[in-house]
């Protein structure tokens, strides 16, 4: 594990958050802001001021925020381009479930493409919300590609949250809802980042509301870790994580300058310390899962930081989507 400060950092060159979505997000039935939970125990525990976490375990009757994205931006799709019948995407789980809830509350088609390590629980729930599963003898970016090359079909619509296109810019607006709900401020938000769109949402609010953006990584998925080493966008080799939905080798385009200015530093974490956080937040009575759980895994690494973090928001995006995963972890 490690940490590492972004010398780019100037929150001055991050754009203002969007607030178009959030107007969408509460005209959809079942909409409500997820809770905010605060933990005094853990904060006492760390010695730090408070502790809260935002739980994303339950959002539109999904086990993770990914609809936000995905709602907002089939809305901005449809408005442009009506003709659209049939969603495409790319997904290692909570992407493509999201995509294809939204298809079925549109009336609309899906088809999602998955890595072949994907977990057979993740594969299962996408193809309980309708749409057509294509498993990839490959990895996440070789499912991206494919998803890519039948996007450009007519009728079909590609619904990316990576590259540097429209979509996937959509997809940070509507991530921006998830922020926007916060009914108080934080010194320091620790948010999961895997192709850096819901990196791209926080850094944005916080920015906005002067908090300091810590990005969490696996640390055998570090892709915005090493780009901003590199000072440009860097893929890296994913052995592979149970932190599924940060398993990703390349930061998007579309977040890549919003990350660059506006993340304070970044924290990579092991599976195992993801695991103990998620035993950690289960004896706390929260089902979280790895991707989820990470945020605190590294707010135990940064502890011993001498910078002080004031008032720490945790930023958990899942509960258990592989439930026999998490099961087996907590017990």
């Amino acid at each position: 594990m490690s940490c590492a400060v972004n010398a780019a950092f100037d929150p001055g060159a991050v754009p203002a958050p969007s607030d178009d979505a959030r107007a969408f997000h509460e005209t959809l039935p079942g909409y409500a802001p997820t809770p905010l939970r605060d933990l005094p125990l853990f904060a006492a525990e760390l010695g730090i001021g408070a502790v809260a976490l935002k739980d994303e375990s339950d959002r539109f009757g999904l086990p993770a925020f990914k609809v936000l994205g995905a709602s907002w931006a089939v809305e901005r799709a449809l408005r442009r381009d009506p003709s659209i019948h049939t969603l495409v995407a790319a997904s290692a789980g909570n992407h493509g479930r999201a995509v294809a809830h939204v298809a079925a509350r549109r009336g609309l088609r899906a088809r999602v493409y998955l890595p072949a390590r994907s977990a057979a629980a993740r594969r299962e729930a996408i193809a309980g919300e309708g749409a057509e599963l294509v498993v990839v003898d490959g990895s996440y970016e070789e499912a991206v590609e494919r998803a890519a090359a039948d996007g450009g079909q007519a009728g079909w619509f590609e619904l990316a949250d990576v590259g540097g296109s429209g979509p996937a810019e959509w997809v940070i607006d509507g991530y921006a809802t998830l922020f926007a709900e916060l009914d108080r401020d934080f010194d320091t938000i620790l948010v999961p980042v895997g192709v850096g769109s819901l990196g791209a949402a926080a850094a944005r609010y916080g920015a906005q509301r002067g908090a300091a953006v810590v990005a969490v990584e696996p640390v055998t998925a570090a892709c915005l870790t090493a780009s901003l080493a590199a000072g440009r966008p860097t893929a890296v080799q994913t052995p592979g994580t149970t932190m599924a939905g940060l398993d990703c080798a390349e930061v998007s385009l579309a977040a890549w300058p919003t990350l660059r200015a506006g993340i304070t530093a970044t924290v990579t974490v092991s599976d195992e310390a993801t695991h103990a956080a998620m035993r950690e937040l289960a004896a706390a009575g929260l089902a979280i899962g790895d991707s989820g759980a990470a945020t605190l895994a590294a707010l135990h690494q940064l502890r011993d930081d001498p910078q002080p973090m004031g008032t720490v928001l945790l930023i958990a995006t899942e509960g258990p989507t592989d439930p026999d995963g998490y099961r087996e972890t907590v017990a």
